[in-house]
């Protein structure tokens, strides 16, 4: 049959092919001179270079600077100044990231504001043309369509229909994306795109290859087992390093649980270009609140230093990739079990406390939307989702994020139903969505927690898009107090600091993606 060259499948392959020759040249680079591109890296670490350099800097510094006020004014201000209100979150939160800063005086602006403009860029290029959206999109249904193929092996082991679709549909995503990164990090593509992207994070924001490798590998893989590229520096790093690492890990996603997340119908494209955003954002807010104060040890020749896997062939790392994943299905379906009891325990409490005093239906998310609607306020959200957005950032802080994207998922299924009952019914009144209170009762409908606009569910997605919680802080200080047990006293002092700046990060990266955001009166996205 004859295809045509623009059509789907074959912008496909041309993709697939142009990604794989890079990956071998990078490959083959890595193994003759031991670290990618060396000749930039020469180049860089030249000292005849120096002034170059620093002069190069300094242009660097003017002309983005230039282009943001540019971009601000003509592609947000003039044409959508209520998301005018983000720019003041952002501003907010750096200003109390550094007033909570381990050392103030010491701050070094450079990664600081380097982190932020490719977090700006990378939302201009997502949210604000045409192209750089569809190809997220297109990126995000690939990787949809690519993780539906776990449905041929949980089916079989568990049939068409499972009695528990979270654990026998959903959890088995896990273990297909862990044993594919398992492949690709046997066949050394793991290496090389994360040696690619954490070296240009490191020219960047100039940070040191442990943290900028690790901020690339949290991209893909999970907060603890991105720590084993980098196990050979724990011992040597900086205090600051080593916060750099747990802010990456807090402030990003793994690719099994980008799967999961998927699987609950969250905006896949979305997930993708959250995680990737929120890499440098994670170095920003470190180098902020904890900003370095000692001399680094790694240096730029350190980058070729990633380990190899140690699978002795191909089955043997499907094998290996499949066999981690048990660990983490069952860590996710053990923490799930507990912080719903406990929330629910604890819901239960304080509504019978409430009721003492003559409060209804006092909760834990009631109390989060209260305290925490400053938050979500910052962040650009709609005045009157709050209140919900509040909610949802408080269950991901104080239990985890998956919990508060199954809340955002019945939230995104009851704007489905309310958009079936004005279609049907063919009423637009203004009370259905401004009152949704209203809604509910005069429908009969039961939509627990109502709904959200469109521009406070993208904020949401953004927000929530990470680690930063309390029950990952057991889980990642137990990692690293196993891979370099000798630091563990300093990093048991640093860890809650670390998950606080993650925490930021992916509320950063929700403010620039409400910055950027547009949407037409009816409430429907658009992309210039």
């Amino acid at each position: 049959m004859y295809t045509r060259f623009g059509d789907e499948g074959s912008l496909r392959l041309l993709v697939c092919t142009v990604f794989g020759v890079f990956l071998l040249v990078v490959r083959f680079t890595w193994r003759l001179t031991g670290r990618p591109f060396v000749w930039l890296g020469d180049a860089l670490s030249n000292q005849e270079n120096g002034s170059l350099i620093k002069t190069l800097r300094w242009v660097l510094y003017v002309v983005s600077a230039v282009a943001i006020i540019v971009v601000l004014v003509v592609k947000v201000a003039l044409e959508t100044p209520d998301n005018l209100v983000s720019l003041a979150g952002l501003t907010t939160f750096i200003l109390v990231t550094y007033i909570i800063s381990m050392n103030p005086a010491r701050v070094k602006w450079h990664p600081v504001y380097w982190g932020l403009i490719l977090q700006f860029y990378f939302a201009l290029v997502i949210l604000r043309t045409r192209w750089g959206y569809e190809a997220f999109r297109w990126m995000g249904d690939r990787v949809a369509e690519f993780l539906a193929h776990t449905r041929a092996g949980s089916e079989f082991v568990f049939g068409r229909q499972p009695a528990f679709s979270m654990a026998f549909s959903v959890m088995p995503m896990v273990t297909f994306f862990s044993a594919v990164i398992s492949v690709l990090y046997y066949l050394g593509v793991m290496q090389a795109i994360v040696g690619v992207i954490g070296r240009f994070l490191g020219f960047c924001l100039g940070t040191t290859p442990a943290e900028s490798l690790n901020a690339a590998g949290s991209i893909f893989i999970g907060m603890t087992e991105g720590l084993l590229m980098i196990r050979p520096f724990l011992d040597r790093m900086t205090i600051s390093e080593l916060h750099a690492i747990m802010t990456a890990g807090f402030a990003t996603i793994s690719g099994g649980v980008l799967g999961v997340y998927i699987g609950l119908e969250i905006p896949a494209n979305h997930l993708l270009s959250a995680s990737v955003m929120s890499a440098p954002a994670a170095l920003a807010m470190s180098k902020l609140m904890c900003p370095e104060t000692e001399e680094p040890i790694i240096s730029a020749d350190d980058y070729g230093t990633m380990e190899d896997s140690e699978d002795r062939n191909l089955i043997d790392a499907i094998t290996t990739g499949a066999t981690t994943s048990i660990k983490l299905i069952a860590s996710m379906i053990v923490n799930l079990i507990a912080f719903l009891a406990l929330l629910a325990f604890v819901n239960a409490t304080l509504t019978w406390f409430g009721e003492r005093v003559d409060i209804h239906n006092l909760t834990f998310e009631l109390i989060c939307s209260y305290v925490l609607y400053p938050v979500a306020l910052a962040m650009g959200t709609r005045p009157q989702d709050c209140r919900r957005v509040a909610r949802l950032v408080g269950v991901k802080t104080f239990t985890n994020e998956f919990i508060a994207y199954e809340r955002l998922k019945d939230l995104l299924e009851n704007k489905k139903r309310w958009l079936n009952y004005t279609q049907v019914y063919n009423s637009s009144s203004d009370w259905l969505w401004h009152d949704q209170d209203a809604f509910l009762v005069r429908t009969n409908e039961t939509l627990v927690g109502g709904f959200l606009s469109v521009r406070s569910e993208l904020i949401s997605t953004y927000a929530l898009c990470g680690f930063a919680n309390f029950g990952s802080v057991g889980i990642l200080l137990g990692a690293l107090s196993t891979l370099a047990p000798k630091r563990k006293p300093e990093m048991s002092r640093i860890i809650l600091r670390a998950m606080i700046a993650g925490n930021i990060a992916c509320f950063m990266t929700a403010c620039i993606a409400g910055l950027f955001f547009q949407e037409f009166q009816d409430g429907t996205y658009r992309v210039n």
